[in-house]
């Protein structure tokens, strides 16, 4: 009969009512409930079943499964071979661990990991980590860190507060950072502009400590963040008013060292001494840097004008285009054109083309200024070449000039106190074995690159022992070698008319700073490779080469 409810007995045996014998409602029936007259399927034997993804029993060997070894521990894939040596140079371990795949990079060796995962977990949160990255890397990008040593402290900082899947990007003036807790996690990504650039290599070495402190374990998220403000707020070592009359002081050794005598030295640095304070005043007024360098050489300028209408004789003439040089030199960007080349030869081709870019802007800003000059003294009868200069052999002069020349970039660096002389003497033995090779008929390409790559050499040595970074030991050391003015005469003449004898010197100035860039890179190497850190018996870890392009 229809609407007859079915009997006890049946409800009972399909597991569909209560024993009332009502139905069931929708609501209550299961999806998976035998239909009527099919009977339920047999209970499990086993009341644990196993997972699909379970090895199936007799793959692995029974010793494995006893041992543990069948699966990865939960602490992650022991560390072996030279990236576990203790103790050798964050730079080092971060450099063969960035140019990794992600794949391929060991976890992080956190102590404690695997027996307490509850404090691993209740570690800083990631986002601070990354802003705490990104700060960093700012100063040392902004302090003038070549960019694969500015990724290499990140990815550092990074793994010492147990940032497994971590990608930093550095570019000219973009830094980014990506981190993914795990595969199945969204990614996150911040990024940090740096849009003032200030060269302090007294807080670059600080923000260098700091990072070496943080990948040794010994400082905490809040303590880091503590000591990065009191950098940022300490003032730096050396004043304007010395910063001024090391421009002067820098701009003299330079006139020296292209042929003038003492004259040519008071000129030149009175002129680059005007010309640091009016730049200074178009800095206040807001002005584009390349206004300001623009400013900045024409009293040098007006220098060399002035020797001419004074008197016009042809030794004059060659006193006048020494004035004008050397005055310029310490404005014209050859550290940034070194910087350009290294960051192209470490593989970081955007930056490279940016900071080269940069460098062009800036010399045609002092091109400008210059012609300016020139053009107002041709009216009234000053005639002269600026590139008309002199070498003359002055060998014991020339040392000392260099050696000043040195010392005033390290004043204008900001360098820590006791790092002035090393750098100093350090500078005068690149000047003297660029002058001893030079003198043995030895082309100025590869005597440069000796020259540079001994530089290079003793600012690793420096680094290791008092592990500290290499930058304030060598950037000052190259200033006798740089090519600025190659580059400012090769733009001259451009601008002159004279485009074959332009070009000329500008492949001659390139050619100088990829020897620079090469010998300096060259140096750090071999003492990477071949040079054990103070108080480690075991060599120092492997650099892995980056994987480039094969030319096809």
């Amino acid at each position: 009969m229809v609407g007859q409810p079915r009997g006890n007995g049946d409800a009972a045996e399909q597991g569909e009512g209560p024993e009332d014998g009502k139905p069931l409602s929708d609501e209550a029936r299961s999806a998976f409930t035998p239909p009527l007259g099919v009977p339920l399927p047999p209970p499990p034997e086993d009341e644990h079943p196993t997972s699909e993804f379970s090895v199936p029993q007799g793959l692995v060997a029974p010793s494995a499964w006893e041992h543990g070894s069948a699966f990865t521990p939960p602490e992650g894939i022991p560390v072996v071979g030279p990236l576990a040596k203790p103790g050798s140079p964050w730079q080092d371990r971060m450099r063969t661990m960035v140019r990794m795949p992600l794949a391929e990079r060991p976890v992080p060796e956190r102590a404690g990991r695997a027996e307490n995962a509850g404090e691993a977990e209740s570690g800083p949160a990631a986002p601070r980590v990354l802003d705490l990255i990104l700060r960093i890397g700012e100063l040392l990008l902004a302090g003038g860190e070549g960019a694969e040593d500015v990724e290499a402290a990140m990815f550092g900082v990074a793994h010492a507060y147990g940032l497994d899947r971590t990608e930093p990007t550095v570019t000219f003036t973009l830094l980014s950072i990506t981190h993914q807790p795990s595969l199945v996690d969204d990614p996150v990504t911040l990024s940090r502009t740096v849009r003032r650039r200030g060269t302090d290599y007294t807080r670059l070495s600080s923000v260098f400590g700091l990072v070496a402190d943080i990948t040794q374990g010994d400082v905490t998220l809040e303590e880091a963040y503590r000591r990065l403000a009191e950098m940022r707020r300490n003032r730096h070592p050396f004043s304007k008013g010395a910063l001024t009359v090391a421009s002067g002081a820098l701009s003299g050794a330079a006139s020296l060292l292209v042929g003038g005598d003492a004259l040519v030295f008071v000129l030149a640095a009175l002129g680059a001494m005007l010309g640091d304070r009016l730049a200074w005043l178009c800095s206040k007024r807001g002005l584009p840097e390349f206004y300001q360098f623009a400013a900045a050489a024409i009293p040098p300028a007006m220098m060399g004008v002035t020797v001419v209408l004074v008197n016009s004789d042809s030794e004059y003439r060659i006193k006048a285009a020494a004035v004008i040089t050397g005055g310029l030199f310490a404005l014209i960007p050859g550290r940034a054109l070194v910087a350009a080349v290294q960051d192209g030869l470490t593989g970081f081709y955007i930056t490279a083309a940016a900071r080269l870019l940069e460098v062009i802007y800036l010399i045609v800003g002092i091109v400008c200024g210059v012609l300016l000059v020139l053009y107002a003294g041709g009216e009234l009868g000053a005639e002269l070449t600026p590139d008309a200069v002199e070498h003359i052999n002055r060998p014991v002069t020339q040392l000392l000039a260099a050696m000043l020349l040195a010392l005033a970039f390290c004043v204008l660096l900001q360098q820590e106190r006791h790092t002035v002389i090393p750098a100093t003497l350090n500078g005068g033995v690149a000047w003297l074995i660029f002058g001893a090779l030079t003198q043995a008929q030895v082309p100025p390409v590869p005597a440069t690159i000796v020259a540079a790559g001994l530089v290079g050499l003793f600012g690793q040595l420096m680094s290791r022992y008092q592990f500290v970074s290499s930058l304030p030991y060598i950037t000052a050391a190259i200033g006798p070698l740089l090519p600025g003015s190659a580059t400012y005469f090769g733009l001259l003449n451009i601008a002159k008319g004279d485009v074959n004898q332009g070009f000329e010197k500008l492949a001659t100035a390139g050619a100088l700073a990829f020897a620079i860039a090469i010998g300096v890179n060259l140096g750090g190497e071999l003492a990477r490779l071949f040079i054990k850190t103070p108080g480690l018996e075991t060599p120092l870890p492997g650099r892995r080469a980056a994987k480039r392009t094969r030319g096809f």
